[in-house]
């Protein structure tokens, strides 16, 4: 079994690796391009920076400051459907967008460096349940890549995929309960085998090999669903059994409220 401490450094390897990424997307736009609308009702380019931007200095904090992290989370408890766009609507009123490209820059570093530094064994408070180090690396990475989608979208630019979808599709998993208890739902009592075939060829597997319950598909579909970055009816993931099929309707990989998700195209 590999050791812990390299696992937590090879997630944070991939998540700078995920954001050097979209940093080469958004790094030479201009003006008009940084206000392109995303799928993302209301939020532009910018307001997709912004809001990493935000994240990572919240995750930086409750690595940091445990305590004033703790006067954050009371601040989202009391708006929880209304925080997000806030933060993301006043750093984009804030700086412009070489400020802001420089600021998220900066702040992601910062993130790196207070991760790699925090000692074995440390949890991290958050929004839901304390996290290693290895999943906050995880939950940025994940969000990285998704807000890096909506970027790619409105830019009309078609992105690889690469083995770190991987992290994005192992967080989706462990989220299964977490999307019914958001919605009111009681989770299912049994696990389901999850069979993902990714860009090249190998297999991201989740769950009992004898489980009755199944979703099999793309992983890079999946990756999508879970981040709710497209409908359910434009991907080829698929459930056997009824609540498989039920949490392919209601997945989410983020903390937080239940989404809204994607309509389905328009050229379907």
């Amino acid at each position: 079994m590999p050791d812990a401490s390299a696992v937590t450094a090879a997630v944070l390897d991939d998540l700078r690796q995920e954001s050097d990424e979209l940093d080469l997307l958004v790094a030479g736009l201009s003006a008009q391009e940084w206000a392109s609308p995303t799928p993302a009702e209301g939020w532009t380019v910018a307001h997709q920076i912004a809001h990493l931007n935000w994240t990572d200095e919240v995750a930086l904090t409750a690595a940091t400051e445990p305590d004033a992290f703790a006067a954050e989370a009371e601040r989202a408890l009391a708006a929880p459907d209304t925080f997000v766009d806030e933060a993301a609507a006043e750093a984009v009123t804030a700086l412009a967008p070489e400020a802001l490209l420089v600021e998220w820059r900066e702040g992601r570093a910062r993130l790196q460096e207070a991760l790699r530094a925090a000692p074995a064994g440390t949890k991290l408070p958050w929004y839901g349940p304390p996290m290693s180090i290895a999943s906050m690396g995880t939950a940025r990475l994940m969000e990285t890549w998704a807000h890096g989608q909506d970027v790619a979208d409105a830019l009309g630019v078609t992105r690889k995929p690469t083995g770190r979808l991987r992290h994005v599709a192992r967080i989706g998993v462990r989220a299964r309960d977490y999307a019914h208890f958001v919605r009111g739902l009681e989770p299912p009592a049994e696990q389901f085998r999850v069979e993902l075939t990714g860009e090249d060829g190998e297999s991201a597997v989740y769950g009992p090999e004898g489980a009755a319950q199944r979703v099999t598909g793309p992983l890079l579909d999946f990756c999508l669903l879970v981040t709710q970055r497209a409908h359910r009816d434009d991907l080829a993931v698929e459930a056997v059994g009824p609540d498989a099929d039920r949490w392919l309707d209601i997945a989410q990989a983020f903390a937080g409220p239940a989404g809204a998700g994607r309509p389905p195209r328009a050229d379907r």
